[in-house]
């Protein structure tokens, strides 16, 4: 073949050849290489049929390592000298390409002994190239021809020509594009190319300010955006020229554009101007470029600062504060000019918006001065300007605007985090209105953002804070004032409360203000006005703030903990003690919500703590719940003993603080011991069976599950769970305390698998909770126990009586837990627990459901929906098609729990399913417009939404509903509800 006269069939005979060396080119030897480049060579001057082939040879051969010195430089020559590589086809030109950056990549040297050549006969075969999959690669060389320092010679302009006439990028790949080239990946190519040397700049400056110019967005967005890319490496040689010209650009599109984007990337590339003018060095013999720039914007800006209608204040101070922000010299040349001049302007204008506007202004310029910390006393202008900006900004505090406020207390945290920047004096003002403004300013935002001010300024300055304002908001804490009535009052001590937990930071000012909080506590606890209650709840929050604030410091972690958890227990055990002889006595400290308020204080208190730590701490409180140990705590002197697992109905209150024993064991780190662990699992299953109180009883039914759930794998495990399990299933099968087996059921099922805790409360079905508990427990570890107590719990949904609290129960399971089972207090959760329960259990629902009888269906519906909505969506997604017809069929039950949790379980699946979603478009929009005037206003909130959701359709589908759904939408726009009217609205509207 390789000798036949016939084009075609010598072109057979190379094809064969090249496609056995694209095979074996690494087992070549060097002889047989020379040979074949040889030949190779030759070929190139054969017929055009012949080339093809022939490049994929050599495209084999370019990548032997046994390629002999020379040949590489030998091949591109000839493949320069003998082929017009844009006459042929895309496949071939980009083995061409492949065959050069092969070279590139292992003969360097050669290739850079052919000088400018190399270059010329790049720019050759690049010439007129037009394929996107090629242009990637081609820009590549050209970037690396720069970056790698090939002699450029005299071809400089013509390499920027043959990569610049792309510029800007103008390409929309086609649909279904196999090769998954973006119109992105060749703007950021070529982007390299053109910023990747500053010998380009005589030629891109005056391209870019063209584009810049053109009416095209995008043009103007990929010229900015390249300038910005090539002030990293320019100079300002290079620059000099074109600084006029690229300012009047920046500075007319900043001025006149309605694009956010394009004004942002003029910012950005003004920015990367003035930061390279501020790299350059300057000798005595060279013009300081930056002043003269700087100075040109300063004079064409400045002066719409001044302007009465404010109309280019916004533009003009944002190119000021772009300029500024690039180096510390250009920030100092900046704010000399026009700090003195925003503070004038603040003066001369009376109307609270329109200083406003200055004072934001201000605290941009004030926000630049924060990237470089300290305040330089030698040639700041800050610090000469320190009196005044003091002034205008506490001026601003006490403004009657809001919005004023606001921006002030914003330039109060700027100027408190410049360092050195307030004087003593200064600070104790700044303290001053932050307190005043935190407690007594009408407005919440402005208190609001007052305390987080506060916040903010207090790691930074304890002593002030510490010395100054916690004694403040502790004499406010404790006035009494006549005056006021009682809910001013209460509110300004709320406020006190907040205020005291938000500058919590330092550990150092922790010290002052747990004692406060703490004493207040115990003053309101003591009480008997009707809002004790809501008072301890509100020193409860500040509590857990405070704590939460704490957790990363080791030190201040301890303190509190040590100091808060046994204060809270000895109260509550003075409480509950109380109340086993004198009932009316402490009555705020056992009421559930406040019970329910310190769970997350005590939880947040205990879970950072080191295992030494917690290990100390545990040995004090298990025996004070299982002995009555109480000689730990503070002021220990109380009525009687302290015996919550003992018999007797005098002590039904102490059995109730079990919820603050859930709390801190619940929240140990896993590593910790907890001592006479056996004991306290079976006193605690013990009351979750026999306790009458639903609140003790779930308390801690979700401690023995929390517990179970951390408890190492064994014999010991086993045989506490045969226990539980023991106790539950007589009390399941019948008798007064199935609802308790069940809450049990369910929560050490769940500590096996995966967890999550569950509504605290008396509420029927809140106590449904207990079987469920151990339930939840096994669930979140794969404890193989957990698939036992699952089949128990879908026996369950049969029943008349338990099956509604069992279906609810799948909630419990699925749902992450606020309080116990969840991995903040280093519960074993394994991942894709959920995964698994919808694996092993969901067909059993479907199962159950179809052989249930009609008064139990909604039971499996009901649980259904529990699990689908607690699914990943990408997994529901998946599933969607067995399982839509039983979702559409929950959508007819009439519980409303069934129906909010399909509603809500439907409305994603509309969004990222629409074409399985379109095949029941008619069921869905009869579903919808019918719950949109169900009684329940969650679910006509809910069907609503899903009415909105359903417009991601397509629009084929929908257009024959259009007209009957926009009818049906008329009428919720009458609702009563708010709420309601807010989503017809906007349902009505996209249909």
């Amino acid at each position: 073949c390789l000798e036949n006269t016939d084009p075609r069939t010598r072109g057979r005979g190379i094809q064969l050849l090249s496609q056995v060396l694209l095979q074996c080119y690494s087992l070549l030897q060097e002889k047989e290489v020379l040979h074949l480049v040889l030949f190779y060579e030759n070929r190139l001057q054969d017929h055009h049929l012949v080339i093809p082939s022939v490049l994929q040879g050599l495209r084999a051969l370019s990548m032997c390592e046994v390629l002999s010195p020379g040949l590489a430089v030998s091949v591109l020559k000839a493949i320069f000298q003998e082929v017009h590589v844009q006459s042929l086809m895309q496949l071939d030109r980009h083995t061409v390409y492949s065959i050069i950056t092969n070279f590139m990549g292992t003969r360097e040297e050669e290739l850079k002994g052919l000088g400018a050549d190399f270059t010329f006969g790049f720019i050759q075969v690049m010439d007129g190239e037009k394929d996107p999959r090629n242009l990637l690669v081609a820009f590549q060389i050209v970037h690396d021809l720069i970056t790698k320092n090939y002699t450029l010679g005299p071809f400089v302009e013509e390499l920027f020509e043959v990569t610049s006439c792309y510029f800007p990028i103008d390409f929309t790949p086609p649909p279904n594009d196999p090769h998954g080239i973006q119109r992105e990946d060749l703007i950021l190519s070529l982007r390299a190319v053109l910023a990747s040397t500053p010998q380009f700049a005589e030629f891109l400056l005056p391209l870019l300010i063209e584009k810049m110019d053109s009416d095209l967005q995008s043009a103007k967005l990929d010229s900015l955006q390249t300038l910005t890319a090539c002030c990293a490496i320019y100079g300002q040689k290079e620059l000099q020229e074109f600084l006029p010209s690229l300012w009047s650009s920046l500075r007319r599109e900043v001025f006149q554009t309605a694009s956010e984007k394009v004004e942002a990337e003029c910012l950005a590339a003004l920015h990367s101007l003035s930061a390279c003018l501020s790299r350059s060095v300057l000798s005595s013999d060279t013009e300081d470029l930056l002043d003269s720039f700087l100075g040109s914007i300063l004079q064409d800006c400045r002066h719409h600062l001044c302007e009465p209608d404010m109309k280019l204040v916004w533009p003009s101070a944002k190119l000021l504060q772009a300029a500024a922000g690039a180096s510390l010299r250009a920030y100092h040349r900046v704010t000399r000019s026009v700090l003195p001049l925003l503070l004038e302007q603040y003066t001369k204008h009376p109307q609270s918006s329109q200083r406003r506007t200055i004072l934001e202004m201000l605290l941009g310029f004030l926000e630049l001065q924060q990237k470089w910390g300290h305040v330089e006393e030698d040639e700041s202008t800050l610090l000469s300007l320190r009196a005044p900006i003091c002034s205008v900004v506490f001026s601003a505090l006490t403004d009657p605007s809001v919005q004023l406020q606001l921006v002030g207390i914003r330039a109060l945290i700027v100027l408190g985090s410049l360092q050195g920047f307030l004087s003593p004096s200064d600070l104790e003002l700044v303290v001053d209105h932050l307190i005043r403004l935190a407690l007594h300013e009408e407005d919440s935002q402005s208190s609001e953002a007052a305390m987080e001010a506060a916040g903010s300024l207090a790691p930074l300055y304890p002593k002030v804070f510490s010395g100054r304002m916690v004694p403040r908001l502790e004499e406010e804490l404790q006035s009494e004032r006549e005056e006021e009535s009682s809910r001013d009052h209460c509110s300004l001590q709320q406020r006190c409360l907040q205020a005291l937990a938000a500058v919590s930071i330092h550990t150092s000012i922790v010290r002052e203000t747990v004692p406060v909080l703490l004493q207040h506590l115990r003053k309101v606890q003591k009480g008997s006005k009707a809002r004790n209650t809501q008072d301890v709840v509100s020193v409860c929050q500040s509590l857990h703030r405070v704590a939460l604030q704490c957790q990363q410091d080791a030190e201040g972690c301890w303190y509190y903990h040590q100091t808060v958890v046994p204060c809270l227990l000895a109260m509550a055990v003075q409480a509950a003690t109380q109340e086993s002889t004198h009932p009316l006595l402490g009555k705020a400290l056992l009421e559930e919500e406040v019970l329910a308020a310190m769970v997350p204080v005590i939880s947040a208190a205990t879970t950072h703590l080191s295992p030494e730590l917690a290990a100390q701490s545990v040995s004090h409180v298990v025996p004070l719940f299982l002995d009555g140990e109480v000689s730990f705590l503070p002021q220990n002197s109380f009525p009687c003993s302290f015996q919550p697992f003992e018999d007797g109905e005098c002590l039904e209150a102490q059995r109730r603080l079990v919820v603050l024993l859930m709390a801190f064991v619940c929240s140990l780190p896993r590593n910790v011991a907890i001592p006479q662990q056996e004991r306290l699992l079976r006193e605690l299953l013990a009351l979750s069976c026999s306790c009458n109180c639903p609140f003790t009883a779930t308390t801690a039914a979700k401690c023995f599950a929390g517990l179970v759930n951390k408890h190492p794998a064994g014999q010991q495990l086993d045989e506490i769970l045969q226990l539980a399990v023991n106790r539950m299933e007589p009390g399941l099968a019948e008798g007064p305390r199935r609802t308790q087996a069940l809450t049990l059921l369910l929560w050490v099922r769940p500590a096996l698998d995966a967890g999550r805790g569950e509504r605290q409360g008396g509420r029927p079905g809140a106590d449904s909770a207990l079987p469920a508990q151990v339930t939840k427990a096994l669930v979140l570890r794969y404890h193989p126990l957990s698939s036992r107590l699952t089949d128990k719990l879908l026996g369950l949904l049969g029943d008349v009586e338990l099956g509604p609290a069992a279906a609810d129960g799948f909630s419990l399971l699925m749902a992450e837990s606020p309080d116990v089972l969840h991995k903040d207090c280093h519960a074993d959760v394994r991942i894709m627990f959920r995964q698994r329960f919808f694996t092993d259990n969901v067909p059993k629902l479907v199962q159950g459901f179809h052989g249930a009888g009609p008064d139990v269906k909604a039971n499996y519906l009901k649980g259904l929906s529990h699990v689908l909505n607690h699914l990943p969506k990408p997994v529901l997604v998946t599933e969607l098609p067995t399982l839509l017809s039983l979702l559409l069929e929950a959508l007819s039950c009439s519980d409303r729990v069934v129906q909010l949790s399909t509603l809500s379980c439907l409305q994603p699946l509309l969004l990222e399913a629409p074409q399985i979603m379109s095949l029941h478009v008619d069921t869905l929009v009869t579903k919808f417009l019918s719950l949109a005037s169900s009684p329940t206003m969650a679910v006509r909130i809910a069907a609503l939404r899903c009415a909105y959701a359903l417009t991601s359709l397509p629009t084929t589908v929908l257009l024959p509903y259009k007209a009957r759904v926009i009818r049906a939408l008329a009428k919720p726009l009458d609702d009563k509800k708010r709420l309601v009217r807010k989503e017809a609205v906007a349902a009505r509207g996209e249909w």
